[in-house]
């Protein structure tokens, strides 16, 4: 796995990847070779054939060589198998352990990174940047050892043969091999350009396919299309740039072949006129020109391979390079034992480094007390919250969990400490089983039931044709707002964390569910440290304390009744809430 956050060369990272499979990179390797070298003994044995075994009429040595020359072409049968088999079992571990270490460093980064980039980006990063990695890993050095081993090999072959017409192929070569590179660095930069539009395409479906509810609630297909059609042009023309470079390159390829053929001939013939050169010579030269059109066919592909792979290992890298924001400290130790004392000491907090939106929080919540965070929205509340298991970091302050400064503890175990329900709860696309189960992956079959007995969903679930074992749709989508709720509430029963969260978790629920639900919620906050973010009253009557959150400063603090008789913000909202009939 590379290390994060240092700049490292692409290729120097690709070519790590390789030690973890390096008996599979050999075999390849190996049997990239032993085809080379049958390629570059066909035209001498014909050579030899036609100086003396046939003008000797040494028939049987003849045929007996042709014997073992197709012998030796069912071996490179099978050689090519293997490089085709094994060859590309080889690219895909490659390109499954570069998608593995790219999964794992995006888990790592934090919110803010999130905040700024799409998921259908994401999601192209993760698949179609890579799947040329597997070409590449494969095919690369393959196809660029077989070229290098049967050019360099056959213009030995060829100097011993007649210096004067192998030196005029080994001044075209060079002038053929610059272009190419030079063509191969234009494909590159086409090819980045293009992954970077391509994704747009990747980000449109992606939003469309999660908002496909939306969008016929509103009947906006007509408009989805357009979209839809804006960012499929620019996947259409995001490739044009590459495909004009790759059509110089092809171009450029096939005229210097035909040169070749044309300069041996040509010389060739020249040299016979002056009996210099003789019509076998020049026969097994047209022989190692024709061995020739394979390796330069092979560096079309590689040039073409590393354009388009190099372009998504470009991509891979820097995201690789980009740091998490949020890391433990070098000297971070494990939360242990934790009583659940939350303290907020002077904290400020901005997002972008300029506008700040909490200015001098300062909160101290006892151990096991439930308080609960009020006020209009985007005056704060939910940030104020996700600072304590640390998702984004203060700006100034620090916030404290029995008395630990939550930046000298590791976030794993910060993070188990914490419950958090919200207000749009995450279902993953699987059971309900494994929906609660993922509160605590080791927990047993009845620790899920029971946890689900405790949120009040088990009856509901057991009513279903499947129990546990009902598949709960893409995000939860066939269960209703309120079972949703209830498996998100068995999860957090079931990680048992002395620290709980609740962010708004009812408010997208109706007055009667939610009544339901109350209960649930009272049995969760029991003996726990609890921060409920709430915008109606109704969801707070279990708290012993309250705080007005308005404009990123806590304005009110104190008891229901203390904040009844202040007559400030509190007193207004619980007013127009109940002259509203507590549907505000």
């Amino acid at each position: 796995m590379m290390a994060k956050g240092k700049t490292r060369s692409p290729i120097r990272v690709f070519l790590g990847y390789f030690t973890a499979h390096k008996k599979l990179f050999f075999l390849d390797m190996t049997c990239a070779l032993l085809i080379a070298l049958i390629d570059l003994a066909f035209p001498l044995l014909s050579r030899t054939a036609m100086y003396e075994w046939l003008p000797d009429r040494r028939y049987t040595v003849f045929f007996t060589v042709m014997a073992i020359v197709v012998a030796a072409f069912v071996l490179r049968s099978v050689l090519y198998f293997v490089v085709c088999y094994w060859g590309h079992t080889f690219g895909i571990r490659v390109e499954a352990d570069v998608r593995r270490d790219l999964f794992y460093h995006i888990q790592e980064l934090g919110f803010d990174f999130y905040d700024r980039n799409r998921t259908g980006a994401l999601m192209s990063r993760l698949t179609s940047d890579l799947f040329e990695l597997t070409e590449l890993a494969h095919h690369g050095p393959e196809d660029l050892f077989i070229s290098a081993v049967t050019i360099v090999g056959a213009l030995i072959v060829m100097f011993t043969v007649e210096w004067r017409l192998a030196l005029v192929v080994s001044l075209i070569l060079p002038v053929f091999i610059f272009l190419v590179m030079r063509r191969r660095r234009a494909m590159g930069d086409a090819s980045r350009r293009s992954k970077q539009k391509t994704a747009l395409i990747n980000t449109e479906i992606e939003s469309a396919l999660s908002g496909v509810r939306t969008m016929r609630a509103f009947a906006a297909e007509e408009q989805q299309r357009r979209r839809f059609d804006e960012a499929n042009e620019v996947f259409k023309t995001a490739k044009r740039e590459f495909h004009r470079q790759m059509g110089y390159f092809t171009a450029t390829m096939e005229f210097f072949m035909c040169i070749l053929s044309v300069a041996v001939i040509a010389v060739g013939g020249w040299l016979i006129m002056q009996g210099r050169m003789n019509y076998i010579d020049l026969i097994t030269f047209s022989l190692y020109i024709t061995t020739f059109i394979g390796p330069i066919r092979k560096l079309a592909n590689f040039a073409e391979l590393f354009s388009n792979g190099f372009a998504g290992l470009h991509r891979f890298v820097e995201l690789m390079d980009t740091a998490p924001t949020i890391q433990d400290a070098p000297d971070a130790a494990a939360l242990r034992d934790v009583r659940g004392e939350v303290a907020f000491r002077h904290v400020r907090f901005s997002y972008d480094g300029a506008k700040e939106v909490l200015h001098d929080i300062d909160l101290h919540v006892p151990a096991g007390e439930t308080v609960a965070i009020v006020g209009p929205s985007g005056g704060g509340k939910s940030t104020l919250c996700q600072l304590l298991p640390r998702f984004y970091e203060v700006t100034a302050g620090a916030v404290t969990v029995d008395g630990q400064d939550i930046r000298r503890v590791t976030q794993r175990s910060l993070r188990q400490s914490i419950g958090i329900v919200q207000q749009d709860v995450f279902l993953f696309a699987d059971t309900i089983r494994e929906n609660i189960r993922y509160g605590r992956p080791d927990a047993t079959d009845e620790e899920v039931a029971e946890a689900a007995r405790k949120a009040e969903i088990y009856n509901d679930i057991m009513a279903m044709p499947r129990g546990f074992d009902t598949y709960v749709g893409e995000r939860g989508a066939l269960l209703s707002g309120g079972q949703k709720q209830r498996v998100a509430i068995a999860r957090i029963f079931l990680k048992n964390p002395p620290i709980l969260i609740l962010d708004e978790a009812t408010s997208a629920l109706d007055s009667v569910t939610e009544s339901r639900i109350q209960s649930a919620f009272d049995a969760l906050s029991a003996g726990r440290t609890t921060l409920i973010i709430a915008h109606r009253l109704s969801t707070i009557r279990s708290a012993r304390y309250i705080l007005v959150v308005e404009d990123g400063r806590i304005t009110e603090q104190g008891s229901h009744q203390e904040l009844l008789a202040l007559g400030g913000s509190y007193a207004r909202l619980y007013n127009t809430q109940n002259l509203g009939g507590q549907h505000g």
